[in-house]
């Protein structure tokens, strides 16, 4: 059982459930588990044929109390469909929807859903899924070598991981951006995607990224965007409030698979913290309700901290991310005092021991996400 599930069942009782999130992360997965263990009905994707005239022509009984349907949002109609089968037959059936993309972003046409659903936005494997039989120190290890999609991680082979990854990325370019955008140059496209992938860690410029492989700062915007709306990546940009002299105009560009990153294992170490702050805040967001925020932090004087964590409007964490480091960052301390966060953390992989003091906190990755998960898978 993942992480979602006995919240999405829960949802289903009151609204359709619209699940988004990377392609492989487990979401069929998910939905399948809820037909054979939970509900009776029938699942749809609209990707075959076959399915494809079943949900044009409601093909399924009244006795199908939960009807799925997978990667519908690429009909360019679907909001209006799955808001007439909603409103017509929501006393004999429970609706959920799931997609790769953005299901909140792919509104093509018609009514706009509103009130009519509950989005949850499903994230790979973290530290501490409920159902994952191995120790912390292995799940942390497979998190980082071969990234937490469910085949990679638990088939935990490098060399298998990178052929999947390979494929996958070639199925999201060449069939899934097809359905839904119009990109004419895929393979350069490709290309851009390649070249992002060493950038972890680093504040990078639009336009900088797009002269590298000789395409224009738009094209590189649309395409960023692109990624972002199909879970391959996510951006954050600096904070720029209560500091005189912040940048916030470059980008920084993490990766939903952790395996994508090219570089160190500090660059590594990053995206799987920026991965983990990510789902924790979409946790939030989808079950709570509470607005988010995820920034980096940067002055002119070239003062840094990796992460700002901002919860209906206030700043919950200052997050600085070390591979080693016997004391706690300046920069760290500096920013803590401007910002007055509820807590100013240092994550260290090796951390000897693990403290806390005046807000501030020293510890290590597996304690980190042990807290940032306390209330959430």
């Amino acid at each position: 059982m993942r992480y979602l599930t006995p919240y999405i069942k829960d949802d289903l009782k009151k609204k359709m459930v619209f699940i988004g999130g990377p392609r492989q992360c487990g979401k069929t997965t998910l939905s399948l588990s809820l037909l054979e263990e939970d509900y009776s009905g029938a699942y749809f994707n609209w990707d075959r044929m076959s399915d494809r005239k079943k949900i044009l022509n409601s093909s399924w009984t009244d006795q199908e109390e939960l009807l799925v349907f997978d990667e519908l949002h690429k009909y360019k109609k679907w909001r209006n469909l799955i808001k007439g089968f909603y409103d017509t037959e929501k006393k004999n059936h429970r609706f959920l929807v799931t997609g790769s993309a953005r299901l909140d972003h792919y509104r093509r046409g018609g009514d706009s859903l509103l009130g009519r659903y509950h989005y949850w936005r499903l994230h790979p494997f973290s530290l501490f899924e409920k159902d994952l039989k191995f120790s912390r120190s292995e799940i942390y290890k497979r998190l980082l070598t071969v990234g937490g999609f469910p085949e990679p991680f638990l088939d935990n082979s490098e060399r298998e991981a990178r052929r999947w990854r390979e494929s996958r990325i070639t199925r999201i370019m060449r069939e899934d951006v097809r359905d839904l955008e119009t990109v004419q140059e895929i393979q350069l496209m490709e290309l851009f995607y390649q070249n992002i992938r060493s950038k972890v860690g680093s504040t990078v410029a639009i336009s900088n990224l797009a002269q590298e492989v000789q395409i224009s700062p738009v094209t590189a915007k649309k395409w960023l965007k692109i990624f972002e709306q199909m879970y391959l990546i996510f951006m954050i940009n600096g904070y720029d409030k209560q500091l005189t002299r912040a940048v916030h105009k470059p980008v920084k560009i993490y990766f939903y698979d952790t395996g994508e990153v090219i570089g160190g294992e500090a660059q590594k170490l990053e995206n799987l913290v920026a991965t983990h702050i990510l789902k924790k805040l979409n946790f939030i967001e989808d079950f709570e309700g509470y607005k988010t925020r995820m920034h980096y932090v940067r002055d002119k004087n070239q003062k840094e901290v990796n992460f700002l964590v901002m919860v209906d409007g206030k700043i919950r964490d200052l997050i600085e991310v070390k591979l080693t480091d016997g004391n706690i960052d300046s920069n760290l301390v500096h920013f803590a005092k401007i910002l007055k966060p509820e807590r100013a953390v240092q994550i260290v992989k090796s951390a000897p021991k693990i403290w806390s003091k005046n807000k501030l906190v020293w510890t290590d990755p597996v304690n980190y996400f042990t807290d940032l998960f306390v209330k959430s898978a």
